[in-house]
């Protein structure tokens, strides 16, 4: 599992870095200020948590208890809802993707504490 979260925190990094770049380079003329800040609010918040999934892998190696294992699920499905709802409600304009970045930020959280937990319960 810990091979998996390393793998999945280094192709997220990867993903928002070109999200990124994206966002600098080809949407920088497109999108208004506001979306833009949206679509670049995505893209950190993919990144720190492609970060957070490489720690899950880590941490695995050391305490490999079921809520470090649930943490990096926690992280993808956190990244899924944040950053994608973020980069969708950008592109699109579609406000209604806006319910959905909230869901994703209670998963990191959950992702967070529930790192902690497993670290703390060995």
């Amino acid at each position: 599992m810990e091979r998996f979260f390393a793998a999945a925190g280094a192709v997220s990094a990867a993903g928002a870095v070109a999200a990124g770049a994206f966002g600098a380079h080809a949407l920088k003329s497109r999108l208004s200020p506001d979306l833009l800040a949206v679509f670049e609010t995505g893209a950190r918040y993919q990144m720190y948590h492609a970060l957070a999934l490489l720690a899950v892998a880590w941490a695995l190696t050391r305490w490999p208890t079921p809520p470090v294992r649930a943490a990096g699920w926690l992280f993808v499905a956190g990244t899924v809802c944040f950053s994608g709802s973020l980069y969708l409600l950008s592109l699109t304009g579609a406000r209604w993707l806006g319910a959905v970045t909230p869901l994703g930020g209670l998963l990191f959280i959950a992702g967070w504490l529930a790192l902690a937990a497993g670290v703390l319960a060995r």
